[in-house]
């Protein structure tokens, strides 16, 4: 009863009509923010931050805000990679996959609705999860220490196998890349310079904007133009631009699992969408077998990693608001907005600062219903954009692209290599390697090379603090079992061939 008084509490603050307003503006902003090929949610919510605050908004209502903007990033991101196959940010990099073959076949209406419905469903089970097992879920992610998150990444790529299961070999190569790429740069703790080949200007890294605009945009725009021919339209819009009951009933179990798992990966902090939609997918298909059409336009394939993206980032405020830990890249962003207004997040802040915490869980509820009343309206719109021709497309799209790998550090080097990196995917697309286990490879790089460094620092260097604990062991069990079971497979259907022959 009382978490029932406090979340009436916290609507009461949430519906007051300048929140609200704030809300609706934040959820159109992430939206737009969300669907540009490379910002994603940590910039959206960076941009706005210095706004909110010299606004002079409550702190209540900045959070709001911000959280709007999140939610829509993540509503957002999935239009990009459904009609123009470039995802909006890493975690709808598993959109692709299949959203962009319905969008080929016709159906990018259908595609849109059912990923915006299931964003709708994931976030509003995670954001009833986060009203009611806040406090305990807290104290188990409190478990997971830098051993266990290491092992937890390499579970993730294991489970990349998944994701290409007829083409492992090529998988693995394509997540080996991305890996190498994420090591380009100084090194964080000892400063030696790494792969830069003497250039001041990979010194940073390869921008996250540059690779994905570079293998999904540029090797997309080379494909178009290989099949274009003048005046010639992309695709077909097709006669439906919104679901049905049978496909809602279809997708609705992966769904409901996808936003389950969405919710526990996101109180993991630091675990983030990304490996909550790559999990979630690779479930899916795995679960789907042979009756499943993942990779052809199966819509379960975008309903599962978009119920887990949404899920996962509501999941992400419960290490936040009860730890101080920030769970997502985006929320630590948002932990910012909470210093400029002297707030300490942490297990006070329920009591002390009832108003904030419980004022933006109830905000979550009242953005996730905006977000779907602004996105399922405005499906036919978006799906008009494969009407367009080619000619004016393709110009539009690589305009999109150079305005927004240049904005990061306004450094032409980064436009010549995004240029190479497409022609790159580009060809790694012509022999069938898949693009996304790359970019999960880079995305997960960084984050297991610091926990590894981490959990060797406290061990003084020993290694078996990788294998030490329940949670580390049940992982790396996992992992085993995610290689050893394709092996099985192929060993399985070589015998049966064999009997049948």
């Amino acid at each position: 009863m009382d978490v029932f008084n406090y979340l009436m509490h916290g609507f009461q603050v949430a519906m007051l009509p300048e929140n609200l307003l704030i809300a609706l503006i934040g959820a159109f902003i992430g939206t737009i923010v969300g669907m540009l090929p490379g910002l994603g949610p940590i910039n959206g919510v960076a941009i706005l931050l210095p706004f909110a605050y010299a606004m002079g908004l409550a702190p209540e209502s900045a959070l709001i805000l911000l959280a709007a903007v999140y939610l829509g990033c993540e509503y957002g991101g999935r239009i990009s990679a459904i009609l123009i196959n470039v995802p909006g940010d890493a975690a709808a990099i598993m959109s692709t996959l299949d959203g962009y073959p319905l969008a080929k076949q016709g159906k990018a209406g259908i595609a849109l609705s059912i990923s915006a419905w299931s964003s709708f469903v994931g976030s509003m089970i995670a954001t009833v999860g986060v009203v009611l097992f806040a406090p305990m879920l807290a104290k188990w992610a409190i478990a997971f220490g830098p051993a266990e998150y290491f092992v937890l990444m390499v579970f993730a790529l294991t489970c990349l196998s998944g994701l290409v299961s007829d083409q492992p070999v090529k998988t693995g190569v394509s997540a080996l890349m991305g890996l190498g790429l994420a090591m380009v740069g100084v090194d964080a703790v000892t400063g030696v310079y790494r792969f830069t080949f003497d250039s001041v200007n990979l010194s940073d890294g390869i921008q996250f904007t540059t690779i994905v605009i570079g293998f999904f945009s540029i090797s997309e725009i080379l494909i178009m133009l290989e099949h274009t021919h003048a005046g010639q339209q992309v695709m077909s819009q097709g006669k439906r631009t919104l679901f049905n009951f049978k496909e809602m009933m279809f997708t609705m179990v992966s769904t409901i699992r996808a936003s389950v798992m969405g919710f526990i990966i996101g109180v993991l902090p630091g675990a983030g969408a990304t490996i909550a939609s790559a999990l979630t997918y690779t479930t899916e298909r795995k679960l789907a077998g042979k009756d499943g059409k993942f990779g052809e336009g199966d819509l379960r394939g975008i309903a599962a990693p978009e119920a887990a993206n949404n899920a996962s980032a509501c999941g992400s405020f419960i290490p936040m608001l009860t730890l101080g830990v920030p769970g997502s890249g985006t929320t630590a962003v948002m932990m910012g907005a909470l210093t400029l207004y002297n707030i300490t997040p942490g297990p006070q802040l329920f009591t002390e600062q009832p108003d904030i915490v419980w004022g933006l869980i109830a905000s979550l509820f009242i953005g996730n219903v905006i977000l779907l009343i602004l996105n399922i309206p405005l499906v036919g719109l978006f799906a008009k954009m494969l009407n367009t021709p080619n000619y004016i497309l393709i110009p539009a799209i690589a305009t999109v692209s150079f305005v927004g790998v240049y904005a990061i550090h306004s450094n032409t080097f980064d436009l010549v290599l995004m240029v190479a990196l497409g022609i790159l995917g580009y060809c790694m697309r012509k022999l069938n390697f898949p693009l996304s286990a790359l970019i999960l490879g880079y995305v997960l790089g960084e984050m297991m090379e610091s926990n590894l460094r981490r959990a060797l620092s406290i061990s003084h260097g020993d290694i078996n603090i990788l294998f030490q604990g329940p949670i580390v062991l049940t992982l790396w069990a996992l992992a085993a079992l995610m290689i050893v079971l394709p092996i099985y497979r192929t060993l399985r259907n070589k015998r049966k061939t064999q009997v049948m022959e």
